[in-house]
């Protein structure tokens, strides 16, 4: 009786006995194993050029950079139908001269259905329908698909993925059916040439020395805004805010507040009727619409 009464005032007081905490501290012990665990994976994984990609991030760019001049080789130059790719052409930027580049553009893809996310890309004009693009991508391997969880944790590497602007908007306009908007940065020539020597710089860096993707930190908006020399701003995260941001810095202009401008750049209708047109045309036709 006496044990008996000892057990009864524990549980009329609320105070657990020896038996019932029992399984508490193994449980507490396995949580934190498996929290070292994941932690020490983390950490520990290495970057790697070598697996399974996604056939359209299969091939990594290599960039030559001398005196001014780069050329880019593979680049990517897919088209794209409703449901698959319909080209899967791979070829080369020719050499350019980095003082030929005339005007920078911004593209942003909205995430459909959250608002707070977007992908974004650029586009670096020389001359009517000379175009080259550049998208930085969370390089998921063969049937991964896309965390942006995962990705903040060393799941993906990082891949700068430079393609033709047909490539990038047909991509997205044509087979995922997305919004695009297209918007010309406020940059002066010395700016736009000192951008897109850091991402050409940042290819042969990656292409020597792979890095991982993270969601926070390395992602398409912050490694855009960091090679620009940006000072950090929530929306480099939050990324569906990033054309607002740019707004608000003056690196987008124009007149009647953003909304007006964010309405006009507005291109995917477009990309759709001139998705059938060679490279060179599809690129002056962009360029003509984006400028109107």
């Amino acid at each position: 009786m006496p044990a008996n009464g000892a057990w009864l005032r524990r549980v009329v007081s609320g105070r657990p006995g020896p038996d019932r905490m029992a399984w508490v501290r193994p449980v507490l012990l396995g949580v934190v194993a498996a929290f070292g665990a994941f932690v020490l994976g983390v950490v520990t994984k290495v970057p790697r050029h070598d697996r399974d990609w996604y056939p359209h991030l299969s091939r990594l760019p290599h960039v030559d950079l001398a005196d001014g001049i780069f050329s880019i080789a593979p680049y990517g130059d897919w088209t794209y139908t409703e449901d698959v790719p319909k080209d899967t052409v791979w070829t080369a930027v020719p050499p350019h001269r980095i003082s030929d580049v005339r005007r920078v553009w911004f593209v942003m893809e909205p995430h459909p259905g959250l608002p707070l996310m977007a992908h974004t890309f650029v586009m670096f004009e020389f001359g009517e329908g000379d175009l080259v693009g550049l998208t930085i991508e969370a390089r998921k391997e063969t049937r991964e698909k896309y965390s942006a969880l995962a990705g903040a944790f060393n799941k993906y590497e990082l891949m700068y993925y430079w393609a033709s602007p047909r490539d990038l908007m047909t991509r997205r306009a044509v087979m995922m059916d997305r919004e695009l908007y297209m918007y010309p940065l406020a940059l002066s020539q010395a700016e736009a040439e000192a951008y897109l020597t850091a991402l050409l710089n940042k290819t042969i860096s990656i292409e020597r020395r792979p890095r991982f993707y993270n969601t926070l930190t390395s992602n398409c908006t912050n490694e855009l805004a960091k090679a620009a020399g940006l000072a950090w701003d929530p929306a480099f995260v939050f990324t569906g805010g990033a054309d607002k941001a740019l707004y608000r810095l003056k690196r987008i202009v124009g007149e009647g507040g953003f909304d007006a401008v964010h309405e006009l750049a507005r291109i995917d209708p477009r990309v759709r009727q001139i998705a059938d047109l060679p490279e060179a045309d599809f690129n002056a036709a962009l360029v003509a619409a984006a400028s109107d």
